[in-house]
């Protein structure tokens, strides 16, 4: 049986967006790098597949083993949103502010806990001030 299967992965190798296409025909793999200059939409990476597919160098053909069955598209696809969900989507400037965004609310959070506890503190040593007050008046 002829199985023949591409695979892209595209991926932040810095300072540019890279591109890896990867052909399995027949028992072999061969593998084609693309450089991408900005973070490539989904759109521009279909209209790029469509253009150039043909005139890509793919490296010389390498022995590789070959699936013996197929995979439930379900499952590929929340493997798929599993590695988004792990990796995350965006620029690194946008991974920069989510990180800083992420340190601020830790920060706020211990800020709240420090404030409730002293709240809580205060309230304690007022009710025992009125304690001692109610039992001196007798």
């Amino acid at each position: 049986m002829n199985k023949s299967s591409i695979c892209l992965t595209v991926f932040f190798e810095d300072p540019f967006w890279v591109g890896v296409f990867e052909r399995q025909a027949q028992g072999e793999l061969t593998v084609c790098k693309v450089t991408f200059r900005a973070e490539p939409k989904d759109g521009e990476v279909y209209d790029f597949v469509l253009r150039n597919y043909a005139s890509l160098r793919f490296s010389p053909a390498v022995a590789a083993l070959i699936k013996a069955h197929a995979e439930n598209p379900k499952r590929a696809q929340r493997q798929a949103r599993g590695q988004i969900r792990r990796t995350g989507i965006g620029t690194k400037a946008q991974q920069a502010l989510k990180l800083q965004q992420e340190q601020l609310k830790t920060e706020r959070q211990t800020q709240l806990r420090q404030q409730r506890g002293q709240e809580k503190e205060n309230r304690f040593a007022l009710k025992q001030k009125q304690r001692k007050a109610k039992h001196r008046g007798k």
